[in-house]
């Protein structure tokens, strides 16, 4: 993922076409993995990739320079700033100079990546080299790189949700340490919020779901929600850790001000991805955010200690606490590529490589996405970074899951989470199993 702008944020929607499927069964006479180029004859490759940032460009050439080192036979062009909906566009046209491998920041894309075929199912070429996905990647990984039994993506680094907080405003305050239940969180969230005014000096958190990273799903994936029943159905009324999620960030948000005077101040702060954002200030004193916040902040030069913890549970599943959400970069090959099995030889090598993946980490500081990565010596980092490197490897760290239309759904719950954090909606119940309905609505008509 970007050191600037994470995935998860770049929600640009893919929009892939069923045209894509024909593709998929256009050979005859094929291996297992359905590819019949010979890897080891001299050939080149096309990677498109998304990264734009200078050091990010020259840490993704580092990458590839490796490969071609280890496989002098295959030859990569790499084609990088290229937004979703150009590589949308090639996965659909094909031809000579198109992707054989891709990469996205968009995790939420890969059922409409696999149920549309536009990518191939990667579970017979892990079978060919013999490597077992799910002991390979941690759970949260290996589950959101596929679709209904299709393995299209693999994981090619992460993101991992924690808290950042400022230890001198928790000094002042007298709050010992980070919170670690969601009751814990309130007390302290009410403590370190000192108002001025209309507004605030300090606010110890900012809940709106409009705030930096605090979406609904980051917020819902503390408290471990089932998105969908066994039949595919949207689970947002019958699973309680949706209405404990929506209960929680309500109260918040009431406690710390209510929703009109948090836009108010929220509206005079700074922007997520500069110097200003308010975290960096000291105008909030914690903060939900991702694992590349941790060099934003210092590079800010705050006047403050830096701090860095999991995010709080709720209080009945304290014993999990040091879980998180999590998403990354996925990375796939074009169904349209003549060339798979050496499109394999780079994705494999990219994901599963371990000193390739704990290299292209350190480059770009970002999870490392294998678990055997995650234990490297070879790792380097901000003891603060450890925090993330554990949320990743924790088993009940948890993720959104794929859907057939993407993540329309997740687009549709945040607009619920709108609605009822301003007042607008005030049955929550009646709210959820609304929203539920027109998920299961939006699915049916993708399907």
């Amino acid at each position: 993922m970007p050191t600037a702008i994470p995935g998860v944020a770049r929600k640009a929607a893919f929009a892939l076409t069923a045209s894509a499927v024909l593709l998929t069964a256009a050979c005859t006479g094929q291996s297992d993995s359905g590819a019949t180029d010979d890897p080891s004859q001299d050939t080149t490759i096309n990677f498109w990739h998304a990264w734009s940032a200078p050091n990010e460009v020259k840490a993704v050439k580092s990458l590839v320079a490796g490969f071609e080192h280890a496989h002098p036979n295959i030859h990569v062009n790499v084609v990088g700033n290229m937004t979703d909906d150009k590589i949308n566009q090639a996965l659909r046209a094909g031809g000579e100079k198109a992707p054989d491998v891709i990469s996205s920041f968009t995790t939420n894309n890969v059922g409409k990546f696999c149920s549309s075929g536009a990518l191939v199912d990667l579970n017979p070429f892990f079978e060919k080299s013999g490597i077992d996905p799910e002991k390979t990647f941690p759970k949260p990984m290996n589950e959101y790189t596929q679709f209904d039994g299709d393995r299209c993506t693999v994981p090619l680094l992460g993101d991992a949700y924690g808290l950042y907080y400022n230890k001198t405003a928790f000094e002042k305050a007298g709050i010992a340490r980070p919170p670690r239940t969601w009751s814990e969180f309130e007390a302290d969230a009410r403590k370190l919020t000192i108002r001025q005014g209309n507004g605030y000096k300090q606010l110890g958190f900012m809940p709106d779901y409009h705030g930096w990273e605090s979406t609904t799903e980051h917020y819902l994936g503390q408290f471990s929600p089932t998105y969908f029943d066994k039949n595919g159905k949207s689970n947002l009324a019958k699973d309680p850790a949706f209405e404990k999620g929506f209960t929680l960030q309500k109260k918040l948000v009431d406690e710390l001000g209510g929703f009109e005077r948090l836009e108010r101040f929220r509206a005079t702060l700074g922007d997520e991805w500069g110097p200003k954002h308010p975290f960096h200030t000291g105008q909030v004193a914690m903060q939900l955010d991702g694992e590349w916040r941790l060099g934003m902040a210092e590079e800010a030069k705050p006047g403050f200690e830096i701090g860095v913890a999991p995010l709080p549970v709720p209080d009945d599943q304290a014993g999990q606490y040091g879980k998180g959400y999590i998403t990354g970069t996925i990375a796939g090959i074009a169904a349209t590529s003549h060339k798979q099995n050496a499109a394999w030889e780079l994705v494999k090598y990219m994901t599963t490589d371990t000193d390739a993946v704990v290299g292209f980490a350190n480059d770009i500081h970002n999870v490392p996405s294998t678990l055997a990565a995650l234990k490297s010596p070879k790792l380097k980092y901000d003891p603060r970074f450890k925090t993330f490197l554990d949320i990743a490897a924790n088993p009940h760290s948890t993720t959104s899951p794929a859907s057939v239309n993407g993540g329309v759904y997740l687009v549709t719950i945040q607009q619920f989470g709108y609605d009822y954090e301003s007042g607008k909606a005030t049955d929550l119940k009646a709210g959820l199993k609304k929203t539920a309905a027109q998920i299961d609505t939006d699915i049916a008509q993708a399907q």
